[in-house]
C-alpha cells in the first residue's frame, strides 16, 4: 500500500494554481501579502470558506429532499460557532449530500477538532484503507 505525502501534494496543487496575485506588481505584492497574510485575516477567510461549504451542502441536501427545511434547526448549535463550523465543514466535505441525515449534528455533540501530532521526522500521510 502506498503512502501519500500530503505536504508534497499540497505544494504541487498550490504551484499548479499559479501566482496568488497575477495582476499585481512586485511592490504591490508585498503590501497585499502584509495585509492578507495576517493570521486574523486568514482565520476570517477560512471561516468564510467553512460557511460556504455548509451553506452549499445544506442547500443541496434540501434540494435533493435528503433533509427538510424543518431539519435545518438541528444544525444551528453546531454552526453557530467558528469551531463548530470548522468541524461541520470537515464532516460535510468528507461525506456525500445523501448522507446528510447521518451527520453528527443531528444526533449528538460533535467532538472538537484536535491538531494531529505526527511522529518526529515523519511527514504527514494518509494510509488508504480498502473497503
Amino acid at each position: 500500500m502506498s503512502t501519500l505525502q500530503l505536504d508534497e501534494i499540497i505544494t504541487w496543487i498550490n504551484s499548479a494554481f499559479g501566482e496568488d496575485f497575477p495582476a499585481a506588481q512586485a511592490k504591490d505584492i508585498e503590501a497585499i501579502t502584509g495585509v492578507l497574510g495576517d493570521s486574523g485575516f486568514q482565520r476570517y477567510l477560512q471561516d468564510q470558506v467553512n460557511r460556504q461549504v455548509i451553506r452549499d451542502y445544506l442547500v443541496n441536501a434540501m434540494v435533493l429532499g435528503i433533509i427538510s427545511e424543518g431539519g435545518l434547526p438541528a444544525f444551528a448549535r453546531q454552526i453557530s460557532s467558528e469551531e463548530g463550523r470548522a468541524t461541520m465543514a470537515l464532516y460535510m466535505l468528507m461525506s456525500s449530500v445523501e448522507d446528510a441525515r447521518d451527520l453528527p449534528a443531528l444526533d449528538s455533540e460533535i467532538e472538537p477538532l484536535k491538531p494531529l501530532k505526527p511522529a518526529e521526522n515523519e511527514h504527514p500521510h494518509i494510509k488508504l484503507v480498502p473497503s
